[in-house]
């Protein structure tokens, strides 16, 4: 059986694990083939280990076990250039995708703030999906088929939470900042049928938040481990939660859905 996304191809970065995985996965489930792009090496600032080209060749093993296409490249989307080579290497492949997942992300929090988490948190999760929309946008208008991007923001991107170190700010920040990237493409791409839609989650089980260093982070201060809890009795959510919500924003079920900040995020913000 056909699914939702038959013949269609979607580009997706920080596809290496965790939600990048589970969105390229997921969607591959689905019929369409993927450009999957991750910088798969350490940034300085984060104190978690990052991914790896091995994390990002395992990603692939599993979308081709789906008798799914796959393209992987390495690149960081801080630089515009490395990432449109990349993109431009999955479109030769591929085609031009109808579907953006402008996933990748970084949280550097730690009980050992550093000043520069500010400047790379930025450069990572608000620049990297302006470079993300910029790389892919023309490919997908020429493409003429309309599309739909989603940005991951985070549900600290409705709220003022994140701690109070360089890197938890600049997360808030560039996570409200998405906010607006979203909004204004909304509304510039819609006249050739293309969507775009954040989600936010809350807390999700991926290497990212479950690391010895975020937990020290957030049980240093027990108001943030307090503020961080959901109103439905779990603890965090999966990253097939994200997935499937994606699925839907960019399948035909969701085709008049744009400009919505949707929350994936277990009663989070509604318990605020």
């Amino acid at each position: 059986m056909a699914g939702q996304l038959e013949g269609r191809v979607a580009f997706v970065t920080g596809a290496a694990r965790g939600q990048g995985r589970s969105h390229a996965i997921r969607l591959a489930q689905e019929g369409a083939d993927v450009i999957a792009v991750d910088i798969a090496a350490q940034i300085d600032t984060v104190p978690y280990p990052m991914a790896t080209e091995e994390d990002l060749a395992e990603t692939a093993r599993q979308v081709e076990a789906l008798d799914r296409r796959i393209v992987t490249r390495v690149a960081d989307v801080r630089n515009r250039e490395a990432l449109q080579a990349a993109f431009d290497a999955g479109v030769a492949e591929l085609g031009a995708p109808t579907i953006v997942s402008a996933n990748a992300g970084i949280a550097p929090m730690s009980m050992h703030p550093q000043a520069q988490e500010w400047q790379d948190v930025i450069d990572v999760n608000l620049t990297g999906v302006y470079h993300t929309v910029e790389v892919s946008k023309q490919a997908m208008i020429d493409r003429g088929e309309g599309g739909a991007y989603v940005l991951t923001s985070s549900t600290a991107g409705l709220a003022g939470i994140g701690g109070n170190t360089p890197g938890g700010i600049g997360y808030t920040a560039a996570k409200h900042g998405v906010v607006g990237l979203m909004r204004t493409y909304a509304n510039t791409l819609a006249p050739y049928s293309i969507r775009v839609n954040t989600i936010h989650p809350t807390g999700v089980n991926t290497p990212m938040v479950v690391n010895d260093a975020m937990q020290e982070y957030i049980q240093s201060d027990p108001a943030m481990g307090q503020a961080m809890a959901n109103a439905l009795p779990v603890p965090m959510i999966e990253p097939v939660d994200l997935s499937n919500a994606i699925v839907f924003l960019v399948s035909d079920a969701g085709r008049y859905i744009t400009g919505v900040t949707l929350p994936v995020d277990a009663g989070f913000i509604n318990k605020r």
